[in-house]
């Protein structure tokens, strides 16, 4: 939202509660998507000429516990949305956040889009259906609809409920507490993730609104880091020592040990490549939560 709004788009945002004037050029009404009339309503009132959407369930344990609940809100508010855009704005480009996760385990690595959807958690098979919706509704529809695979995304904003963030959190703690050393507990530390900055993923997301046509794109770096590497990296940019300790209770169920994607779709299309490396993504995270442990 604040993308588009730096960038001189009149930006209309959902929420599920009224939310009042916020001084940041975005207006805000509310709507929840899981209610098809009220979708309609707002599409037909706002008439957009893009839509981004990322409403989702979006935690991988969450689902886990709610594994309905979780289905059941991604798939229907995608399907009420892609509904609303096909009867009241069937000329607006809409981009819809998928994930990584529908992949699964890789066959072969970097994944592309041609490879099989092999979803292993419940949020993964939820943005499954809503990426198999969004091509359904490009083909049968025609609606001019983008879907986004993006993988693991960190940076500053992002809540501690997410790993990078909460070991951020961490670390900002033991600095603004004065301590020179910092505890973390991780789950499988060999685990791989490819992480993009939120930054670069907002401006593939742009991108896709603008300029390509209808299907799935993979946004990603095409590097995987492992936990253990990541930790040892937001150490150095807190400057604390880490005693990095691992919980066997953290383990998820039918994690993939390595993710890794191919962006060169993306790429073709758009001329898009990551700018901000991972070292940066980590150093300006802490530096966001020391803002505002500190204040």
């Amino acid at each position: 939202m604040e993308a588009c709004a730096r960038a001189g788009d009149d930006v209309v945002a959902l929420s599920r509660e009224q939310i009042g004037e916020r001084g940041d050029g975005i207006r805000w009404v509310a709507a929840d998507l899981a209610d098809a009339a009220a979708a309609r309503q707002v599409v037909r009132t706002v008439a957009p000429q893009r839509v981004f959407h990322l409403a989702a369930v979006a935690l991988v344990p969450a689902s886990w516990a709610d594994p309905a609940g979780t289905l059941r809100a991604n798939t229907e508010t995608t399907l009420n949305l892609l509904e609303a855009v096909r009867r009241e704005a069937p000329e607006a480009r809409v981009v819809i956040a998928s994930s990584g996760e529908v992949y699964g385990p890789p066959v072969r690595l970097p994944v592309d889009e041609d490879a099989p959807l092999r979803p292993q958690n419940p949020y993964a098979v939820s943005k499954a259906a809503a990426d198999l919706l969004s091509g359904f509704y490009a083909d049968a529809h025609g609606v001019h609809v983008v879907r986004a695979r993006a993988f693991n995304h960190a940076g500053p904003g992002q809540v501690p409920a997410y790993a990078i963030a909460s070991f951020a959190r961490q670390l900002a703690e033991a600095i603004v507490g004065g301590r020179d050393r910092a505890r973390i507990v991780s789950g499988n530390p060999d685990s791989r993730r490819d992480y993009t900055d939120v930054r670069d993923v907002v401006r593939a997301y742009r991108l896709l609104g603008e300029r390509v046509v209808p299907g799935a794109y993979n946004v990603c770096t095409g590097v995987s880091t492992s936990v253990r590497e990541v930790i040892a990296l937001l150490g150095q940019a807190a400057g604390l020592e880490i005693d990095h300790d691992v919980d066997e209770r953290l383990m998820r169920p039918h994690d993939v040990l390595e993710v890794c994607g191919s962006r060169d779709r993306l790429t073709s299309a758009t001329n898009w490549s990551p700018e901000i490396p991972l070292a940066r993504t980590l150093a300006d995270t802490v530096a966001w939560w020391r803002e505002r442990l500190a204040g």
